[in-house]
């Protein structure tokens, strides 16, 4: 394709695609959110080419051009991809770093070993947070299952006990907190600010993670009271190496890029001078593919360095750390173009226009929106990054704190009750050897408790502010 086609594709995908009223406006988006439900769910088709189909439905159902919808779904694909790709990629490495090098082990180890047994369920909560930070929900699952069978196993606890609060941490950290895709993704679309998200998603998370972790978990223990699991439980990677990092190495590799971000977000605030040089500085120290970037290579040597890695140990390791979010980039990029296609069909115009009269607050029509995809389509991160193509035009005249609540409030959304669509309720189901109707009391109520907990804490910090 020629340089000036690409152009011409690229002029036509910022300008409306269709013409089509707010009815079939309404009617097409229903029916591109249907055709993917039904892909996904029915027919168990990857979600990226479920979303690549839904796009490309959603733009017929509107009238519009085919030309045009593919004009607007590859656009968004690709500003997607560039604006979050690099930055999966690099947690990605993070992720990898962290478990190989048995720093992971290190933290989860220690804080056992210095957790009582009143203590345990906190101690759980307390490591899945900070294992969640640079790790995809998947990731950390895997992570934390050997950990959470053996406490419950060794300390004769109620797998829920131990269990709930270690899931709470993972998925809270996954839904609110950058550098995970769907909040990144979210950040962008919505033009808020990372640092400002960051440290709001932090002051969420904690109340959110203590209601839903150790506190809900009293209960899922009485109405799911079972042992774990008579399973072999996978050997850790640090039991295959003569040494590992220590434990302050390892927590401060994993804060170093939360800590420069939020370093940004508070000059940003104090000084508020572009031209001053401190805020220059921070500006790019802050930014998160410097601060990722500069936790992977810190990490290179903090972790793996210190784990006895050769040079071609830690080629290996990068390399291992990248095919497997080859499916995650293709997701969130997807996601990325059914988002533009829903915004050149004039949607975001549309939730605009009806919300005019509606007495919804925006941050709560975000996250109704990202309820009904995420109970639609199962998957937080089509989700947030669909609700936040949406709601937009809601963001436009928003102060930046308003903003940063607003990516809160749709990831909160896309968290709410997690079922039979969705890939981590069959992963948790599989994983602690519970029936569907065990997984719904525990898993599943877990998931709406962090999403209308969180929400709540959401709409007083938009009071406060």
């Amino acid at each position: 394709m020629s340089s000036l086609s690409v152009e011409m594709l690229a002029a036509d995908a910022a300008e409306p695609i269709t013409s089509a009223g707010n009815a079939q406006l309404g009617i097409a988006v229903l029916a591109g959110i249907a055709v993917i439900v039904l892909l996904i769910t029915r027919f168990k088709m990857h979600a990226f080419l479920a979303l690549t189909i839904g796009s490309l439905a959603l733009g017929s159902f509107a009238g519009a051009a085919p030309a045009r919808t593919i004009a607007s779904f590859t656009a968004g694909l690709g500003s997607t991809v560039a604006g979050v790709g690099v930055l999966i990629a690099l947690g990605a490495v993070l992720g990898k770093l962290l478990a190989d090098s048995g720093g992971a082990d290190q933290i989860v180890d220690t804080i056992l070993a210095k957790a009582s047994r009143r203590s345990m369920p906190w101690a759980m909560v307390l490591i899945a947070s900070l294992i969640g930070l640079p790790l995809f929900f998947e990731v950390g699952i895997v992570l934390m299952i050997p950990v959470v069978l053996l406490v419950a196993k060794r300390g004769n606890y109620s797998l829920m006990r131990i269990g709930i609060p270690a899931l709470a941490g993972l998925s809270v950290m996954h839904g609110l907190i950058p550098p995970h895709p769907g909040p990144l993704v979210a950040i962008d679309a919505l033009g808020a600010n990372l640092g400002v998200t960051l440290a709001l998603g932090v002051l969420v998370a904690i109340p959110t993670v203590i209601i839903a972790g150790p506190v809900f978990s009293r209960y899922a223990a009485r109405w799911v009271d079972i042992p774990a699991p008579e399973r072999m439980i996978p050997q850790r990677p640090s039991e295959e190496l003569d040494r590992r990092p220590g434990f302050g190495a390892t927590l401060a590799t994993i804060l170093l890029p939360v800590v420069l971000m939020l370093v940004k977000a508070l000059v940003d605030i104090v000084v508020d001078d572009p031209e001053q040089p401190v805020q220059r500085v921070t500006d790019v120290i802050g930014s998160p593919l410097i601060a990722l970037l500069a936790a992977v290579v810190v990490g290179m040597f903090t972790l793996g360095r210190a784990a006895g890695f050769s040079k071609g140990r830690l080629s290996t390791t990068v390399d291992k750390s990248l095919a497997p979010i080859a499916g995650v980039l293709l997701i969130v990029g997807a996601g990325g173009g059914f988002k533009q296609t829903l915004i050149d069909a004039g949607v975001g115009q549309m939730i605009l226009d009806f919300s005019k009269d509606w007495s919804i607050p925006a941050l709560l029509l975000g996250w109704l929106i990202a309820v009904a995809i995420r109970l639609a389509t199962g998957s937080a991160t089509v989700a947030t990054i669909s609700a936040a193509g949406l709601v937009a035009p809601l963001a436009a005249d928003m102060s930046t704190p308003h903003a940063a609540l607003l990516v809160l409030a749709v990831g909160a959304g896309s968290l709410f009750f997690s079922h039979v669509n969705d890939a981590g309720f069959w992963l948790v189901k599989e994983y602690f050897g519970m029936n569907v109707g065990q997984t719904v009391k525990t898993w599943s109520v877990m998931e709406t408790i962090v999403s209308v907990v969180s929400l709540a804490f959401i709409l007083l910090l938009s009071l406060i502010l």
